[in-house]
């Protein structure tokens, strides 16, 4: 705030735009983000402390656009400055705290509703909208409120994601062509041209977050990844900076050249901030690397795995086509564990029960479960399939597999891609989202009982590392196959470091119990991760991948920006898990 008022006063702008532009470098965007939740470093305390400061600053920010708008109209006095700040706490108390009440009643009522919630989500940001317009702030105001007002009723859901898709798909391109339409292509050459106002911005912004970050760095004690990573973090500008900047170029406050100066100050730092952070924030991972106390409490969870019940191992079986090797994935699974496997199937459900199409749905489905059991008896373990009713199938195999206490669901990757699955989602999302247990998403290329060598990358060092290597464990304790950890780091690494990664693999391995028969860590240097795996999978059978619990709006489900164009390339057969949430259900959750 102080560094951007000064430059605000240096470049003789008046008191009320010099705040204004100070406002702007306060706030910052969490671009990074997905870089720092998929190294696993969201939980060390300087990052905490960098996300917990975004809410601050915007609000902040916003405060300050609201009160440098109204000062702008000739309406400030410090009588009206008081109305106006006491009538902003009134009606902000009553979005976070009235729309989060009404939210959470609609959403019990509503139950699985996602189309009424999803417009629940609108009204929320239109009638917070007009009631900023009514005390005299900005509606941008309102629309940021409402979302924090309704971010903990609709949580990581559906909702969401619809949320996010028709925001990215329709109302962030409309923002982006309303301010290209401001935009005087002559005047922003020539701003170029004239570059000391832009440069001092950039300039300026990018000192006084790194001033920041040191500051917090001496008082808080954090190392120089830490404060290196906070100034990452905070450097990007782009949603409420550029929504700001629009707002009070509209207002009059601020001219062309600090307009299209945040342009170029948006394209710096959305750039150079997720650079930092991909550079610095590996560095952290020291604070939730495996110890050898974590030792005990995984080899804790097998002895109550199974819930006073038996493991059971549920198979959707919807595609002939990958029937045979789901089954018999699903069959080493259970005998390990000496379970069991269901085979399920999900007749669509119609309005008439007796209904020809209901009748033909219902003997489709029977028929592929006399062919799995059929499989089964052939394969040597007892199954028990099961027929569901359902309209939706992936809440059918939810609903199943809860009910009968599934243990583990072995699902094929479903091939529903493009725009209808971007919209509506695929059975392999829904599963994923939905199941209480973990989920083994599979594109088997051969049998499973044919693979001979195995390749389990290993992102982070952490416990929950392990799943997927005891997985491949299971695997190649059947068919004696070679298990390959393959951990890609940055090739400026050094060799202690380098040897310390190594380590901390060999103690990940040594909590496998029992422990494999042969098995190989390599650690290689790439700048590219898609790359360095996909090169390493060329020698191997199967790859075991791990799958954060989350749907996204994108052509398929991702762990992080690595998957996606990972599954797409790889030419062998994989496997993703879908990690489960809250307490492990089997050693394969362990």
């Amino acid at each position: 705030l102080i560094m951007g008022t000064l430059v605000g006063r240096v470049f003789a702008f008046d008191w009320n735009a010099s705040i204004l532009i100070g406002s702007l470098f306060a706030s910052h965007t969490l671009l990074a983000y997905p870089i720092i939740r998929r190294l696993g470093v969201i939980n060390n305390e300087a990052v905490i402390v960098t996300i917990g400061a975004t809410i601050f600053t915007d609000i902040g920010a916003l405060l300050v656009l609201a009160v440098c708008v109204a000062i702008s109209k000739g309406e400030f006095s410090p009588l009206r400055l008081a109305i106006l700040l006491g009538l902003l706490a009134i009606y902000t108390a009553a979005v976070l705290f009235g729309f989060d009440w009404l939210g959470k009643e609609f959403f019990r009522r509503s139950k699985d509703d996602h189309g009424n919630q999803f417009l629940f989500v609108l009204l929320s940001l239109f009638l917070a909208a007009v009631g900023a317009q009514l005390i005299g702030v900005e509606k941008i105001i309102g629309a940021f409120l409402a979302g924090l007002a309704v971010n903990d009723v609709v949580g990581d859901g559906p909702v969401k994601e619809k949320v996010e898709f028709v925001g990215s798909v329709l109302f962030i391109p409309i923002f982006f062509v309303d301010l290209g339409l401001l935009i005087d292509l002559p005047a922003f050459v020539k701003s170029i041209s004239t570059i000391w106002l832009t440069a001092a911005i950039v300039v300026g912004l990018i000192v006084s977050k790194f001033l920041a970050a040191f500051l917090a760095q001496l008082v808080y004690r954090y190392n120089f990844s830490e404060m290196m990573t906070m100034w990452s973090l905070s450097m990007p500008q782009v949603g409420a900076t550029l929504a700001a900047t629009l707002v009070g170029f509209r207002a009059g406050i601020l001219n062309e050249g600090v307009l299209n100066s945040v342009i170029v100050l948006m394209l710096v730092t959305s750039t150079l901030g997720p650079i930092l952070t991909s550079r610095f924030a590996p560095q952290l991972q020291s604070s939730a690397i495996i110890s050898p106390d974590d030792t005990a409490q995984i080899e804790e969870i097998p002895e109550a795995s199974h819930n006073n019940g038996e493991f059971t191992v549920v198979v959707p079986i919807y595609n002939p086509q990958t029937q045979r090797y789901l089954m018999e994935m699903a069959t080493l699974l259970a005998r390990y564990e000496g379970g069991r496997i269901v085979p399920l199937a999900i007749a669509r459900a119609h309005a008439h029960m007796d209904s020809p199409e209901m009748n033909k749905a219902i003997q489709n489905s029977q028929l592929l479960l006399d062919q799995a059991k059929e499989l089964s008896r052939e394969l040597g373990v007892e199954a028990s399939p099961q027929l569901r009713i359902d309209y939706d199938i992936a809440q059918g195999i939810s609903h199943a597999s809860r009910e009968l206490n599934a243990s583990l669901i072995v699902l094929g990757l479903s091939g529903r891609r493009g725009f209808t699955a971007r919209l509506f989602g695929n059975v392999t999302n829904s599963v994923l989202w939905t199941s209480h247990c973990l989920v083994a998403v599979a594109r088997l290329l051969d049998s499973p009982l044919s693979i001979q060598r195995i390749l389990v990358p290993v992102e982070n060092l952490t416990t929950s590392a392990v799943r997927p290597v005891k997985f491949a464990q299971i695997l190649a304790d059947v068919n004696q196959a070679q298990i390959t950890l393959l951990h890609v780091c940055d090739p400026r690494i050094s060799q202690s470091k380098m040897a310390w990664t190594r380590s901390q693999l060999e103690l990940m391995v040594s909590q496998i119990n029992p422990q494999p028969l042969s098995l190989e860590i390599q650690i290689e240097p790439h700048e590219n991760v898609t790359s360095a795996i996909l090169k390493a999978t060329q020698s191997h059978d199967l790859v075991v991948l791990r799958s954060l619990r989350r749907r996204v709006g994108t052509d398929s489900f991702t762990m992080s920006e690595v998957t996606t164009p990972l599954v797409q390339q790889l030419t062998c057969s994989v496997v993703l898990l879908g990690e489960p949430q809250g307490t492990p259900t089997s050693v394969l959750a362990s």
